[in-house]
């Protein structure tokens, strides 16, 4: 069954994700302070929601713990459309954001979506996709084992980061644009405003160690979009 972590210490907003959930047949660990969930934090998990405010902790800093050791999807649950606070989630790893006060029903339809990304990386790609492999001036990219190499060093990738990383390498060579590479890879709708790509990238480039203003591999044509270059 799968396991989701809820983080809130608005009880009433826990426990009633905890209800849509449950009755979406996940199985449900609740958590109302920092101290809880860093103490349910294990393998088996498939999920995290993460309160960003909560009285004894910071939800980057839970995000951040998670991160050292887990690449299960992490969805932030903020009280304010603040854009640094999205922005700040995402460079550290989460995978997508949510505003309250959300419909329940939303939040659910974000779990399935971040957990059909998941189970997909999990499971491989499809057949006939095994051996597709990009190389690329000492960084590795396997589509079949969703495993990256740099100089021989494998890169730990969120879902997201890979098939944002894959998308660039199948498009070798072309400047792919925020919003083609929202759309493909969120499989959302871009909108003007919207960061998510920028974060991903920079977080992307952190684990491949790219200088910031000279990255080597995901490059930055300013105005259109990103590239790796052929």
């Amino acid at each position: 069954m799968t396991k989701v972590l809820i983080l809130d210490d608005e009880k009433d907003i826990a426990d009633l994700l905890a209800t849509f959930l449950k009755n979406e047949g996940f199985e449900i660990i609740t958590a109302y302070n920092g101290q809880e969930a860093l103490a349910n934090l294990s393998p088996e998990l498939d999920l995290a929601l993460l309160d960003v405010m909560l009285p004894d902790a910071d939800g980057f800093d839970i995000l951040k713990k998670i991160r050292q050791d887990y690449l299960f999807p992490v969805l932030m649950l903020t009280a304010k459309d603040e854009q640094l606070d999205k922005i700040t989630g995402l460079t550290l790893g989460a995978d997508d954001y949510i505003t309250k006060p959300f419909n329940p029903l939303e939040v659910v339809a974000r779990v399935k979506t971040q957990l059909r990304r998941y189970q997909t990386y999990n499971t491989g790609a499809l057949a006939g996709d095994n051996q597709r492999v990009f190389d690329y001036q000492g960084l590795s990219v396997s589509l079949g084992s969703h495993k990256v190499f740099l100089y021989g060093t494998e890169i730990h990738l969120t879902p997201l980061e890979f098939k944002i990383l894959w998308y660039l390498c199948e498009h070798q060579g072309q400047v792919v644009s925020s919003e083609a590479l929202f759309e493909a890879v969120w499989e959302e709708k871009y909108l003007d405003n919207n960061n998510t790509v920028m974060a991903h990238i920079a977080r992307l480039r952190d684990k491949l160690n790219e200088p910031p203003r000279k990255p080597k591999f995901i490059k930055t044509v300013w105005g259109v979009g990103y590239t790796i270059e052929a």
